[in-house]
């Protein structure tokens, strides 16, 4: 069932993928569900929720960029959503994996040695303390972390100069944007679209929110995440 709907799912949201790439999703999902059992990493399960919500979901930002050959970081990756299934789907990507979580890194490790992934990197690090990674990436992509207000100052700075902050929402992502507007333009961005799409059998309205780089991130952001939280900019 998951990979007949991973392949009719791809097919109709425009999105290419290798013939091999249906299997591989699928050892994708049985390690997530042994993982899950004993450590809670989602409460999306099952094979026909997991297709959608996950792993299609994930892949939406295809539809705009093709990502071939970037150089992606996932800020706040949780169990590898999106970042994992954009490079199943783009195996020439870069991808850096950032969670603060140690559980959560330390599956994605296993994972990514049981898919025999190449170019992917774990960071087990808070995204405010990786100032090392500061204007770095072609894209930095984040889903289901914070509002868009917060997450822009946690992403940003990773984007190089003429990069794209993608972060995939759901219905409130024009909303978001307008109450990030102030945000973006002092963390050097600036909005370029929302483009919606839709996932197969499921009602809910989703979104990619683009933000382009246009000029380096200031110093002294981001700030610590508690100052972040309690006053957003």
């Amino acid at each position: 069932m998951l990979e007949q709907m991973l392949r009719e799912g791809l097919e109709t949201m425009g999105i290419s993928f290798s013939p091999e790439a249906p299997a591989r999703f699928r050892i994708y999902y049985e390690e997530l569900t042994k993982a899950n059992a004993v450590m809670n990493l989602t409460a999306i399960r099952g094979e026909a929720d997991s297709a959608r919500l996950h792993f299609l979901d994930s892949a939406a930002p295809l539809k705009r960029f093709d990502l071939e050959c970037a150089s992606v970081i996932d800020v706040g990756t949780g169990a590898g959503f999106p970042g994992l299934p954009l490079k199943l789907l783009r195996p020439s990507l870069s991808l850096t994996l950032l969670d603060s979580q140690r559980k959560r890194v330390d599956f994605l490790r296993g994972l990514c040695a049981c898919l025999e992934l190449g170019d992917v990197e774990l960071l087990c690090a808070r995204a405010e303390d990786c100032s090392d990674r500061r204007e770095r990436y072609d894209f930095a992509v984040s889903r289901a972390v914070a509002r868009l207000r917060v997450l822009s100052e946690l992403c940003l700075p990773f984007v190089r100069v003429g990069g794209r902050f993608l972060a995939l929402k759901g219905p409130a992502a024009a909303e978001e944007l307008r109450e990030s507007e102030r945000a973006i333009a002092l963390l050097g961005g600036e909005a370029e679209e929302i483009f919606p799409y839709a996932l197969p059998g499921e009602p809910t309205e989703h979104s990619v929110v683009v933000i382009r780089k246009t000029k380096e991130t200031p110093r002294k952001y981001p700030r610590p995440f508690p100052q972040i939280k309690k006053t957003p900019l």
